[in-house]
């Protein structure tokens, strides 16, 4: 199995933009590269029967939990961990598991349980700092974060800094978040809830016009949400560009007559 369980999918209750979040930040992919594989993982030739057969359940709990079957896909794991007790994967998706079923003790001694087995694996050392952010436990967050973030070959860094800069913002941190944030978007620009993000923080701060830069690019695309025109919608008032303005209000109050961004909008609650 050469996919990694990473965290996405569990910052929505944490951060603004919380459908995109959502979207972006979503269970699978490749959380590890070809070298991390190549480095970490047993070959056909020297992998053990009892890891074979770890294997093929895991595959099979991976997907249970990706439907959101998680109590069959916990079930799969006990058999993964009963064939073979050291596969680190194994904790790490059990500890997904616990956090979608609100048990953050038995979350907590499943990430460490997995780092434990592989002091390498930087998608449990994310997972468990996400869950420390969740707790709002920020100092331990950070170092969980940044342990992960020490692996050169960790395929998952935009993420990891997306995910350590929201909870820098959480923390009261808006200084340090801007900076992590910058980061991620030098790694990934095309990342609509590190842009967005990065833009609110520059435009609290009277950065003007890096945030017009950013929340236009944003808006420009197919991404655009309420939120988003909402933002635009404040940097170009302050900028005095009353025509840039207007046509984003007039895009919100189209697309997103509900929202809470509509109604703020008519109200003029433009400092709220």
């Amino acid at each position: 199995m050469k996919r990694g369980v990473g965290l996405w999918g569990l910052v929505a209750a944490m951060v603004p933009w919380a459908g995109m979040v959502s979207a972006a930040l979503v269970l699978g992919g490749c959380a590890q590269t070809s070298q991390e594989v190549a480095a970490d993982i047993p070959t056909a030739s020297d992998e053990s029967e009892a890891r074979r057969r770890a294997r093929i359940r895991m595959e099979l709990a991976v997907g249970y939990f990706e439907q959101g079957r998680t109590a069959i896909a916990l079930d799969e794991l006990k058999q993964v961990i009963a064939s073979d007790p050291t596969f680190s994967d194994a904790y790490n998706l059990r500890g997904l598991i616990f956090m979608r079923l609100n048990d953050s003790a038995q979350a907590e001694e499943s990430f460490k349980r997995a780092v434990s087995l592989n002091a390498r694996d930087s998608s449990s050392m994310h997972n468990l700092g996400w869950l420390y952010c969740q707790q709002r436990r920020f100092p331990e967050a950070e170092r969980s974060f940044d342990q992960a973030l020490e692996n050169p070959l960790y395929g998952d860094r935009p993420k990891t800094l997306m995910a350590k800069g929201l909870c820098q913002v959480q923390a009261g941190k808006p200084g340090e978040a801007e900076k992590t944030l910058s980061h991620a978007y030098e790694l990934d620009a095309g990342n609509p809830i590190v842009g967005y993000n990065l833009a609110s923080l520059l435009f609290k701060r009277g950065e003007l016009q890096r945030s017009q830069f950013l929340i236009r690019r944003l808006n420009n695309s197919q991404l655009a949400n309420a939120e988003t025109l909402w933002l635009g919608v404040k940097v170009e008032r302050s900028l005095g560009d009353r025509l840039a303005m207007g046509q984003l209000a007039d895009q919100l109050k189209r697309r997103f007559p509900q929202s809470r961004e509509a109604a703020a909008l008519d109200r003029g609650a433009f400092d709220e």
